[in-house]
C-alpha cells in the first residue's frame, strides 16, 4: 500500500515538473489563452465554452474585409483580457454559424458561464468589446 502511494506521489510530481517546464502556471485554475483559439465544429465550441468562464466567439470569413480589420483588435482582446477568444470560420462551419443565427460577419458572440449573453455585429471598437466583456466578468 505504501508503495502505491509513493508511486502516485512520484507520478504527480513528474506531471507538475512537466507542466512547469512547458511554462504552464501550475497554480492557475482558469487561465485564458493569450491568442485566439481556432474552433471547428459544435463539439470544440462547447468544450471551449465549458472550459472557460468568459468566451468571445468571433464568427468570421477570410474574404471579409471588416473581419480582417477586426483581427488585430480580437488578438489584443485575447492577449489583454481574461476572456478566451474563439475563432469560427463560417465557411468551414456553416452549420454552426446557422445554429447561432449568424447572418453577417463579423459577428461576435459573448458567452458567460456557458450561455450566450451578448451579440455584436459588424466592425467594433476595442473599447466597446472590452466594455461588454467587463460587464460579464
Amino acid at each position: 500500500m505504501t508503495e502505491d502511494i509513493e508511486e502516485i506521489r512520484q507520478q504527480k510530481m513528474e506531471e507538475l515538473r512537466n507542466r512547469a517546464e512547458k511554462g504552464d502556471d501550475v497554480g492557475a485554475v482558469d487561465r485564458s489563452p493569450t491568442e485566439p483559439v481556432p474552433v471547428n465544429g459544435k463539439a470544440e465550441l462547447t468544450e471551449t465554452v465549458d472550459e472557460h468562464g468568459i468566451v468571445l466567439v468571433d464568427f468570421y470569413a477570410d474574404w471579409c474585409g471588416p473581419c480582417q480589420m477586426l483581427e488585430p483588435v480580437v488578438e489584443t482582446i485575447a492577449a489583454e483580457t481574461d476572456a478566451t477568444v474563439a475563432k469560427v470560420d463560417i465557411d468551414a462551419n456553416q452549420q454552426l454559424a446557422a445554429e447561432y443565427n449568424v447572418r453577417g460577419v463579423p459577428t461576435l458572440l459573448l458567452f458567460a458561464d456557458g450561455q450566450p449573453v451578448e451579440r455584436l455585429v459588424g466592425m467594433q471598437e476595442e473599447a466597446q468589446i472590452r466594455s461588454v466583456i467587463e460587464k460579464h466578468a
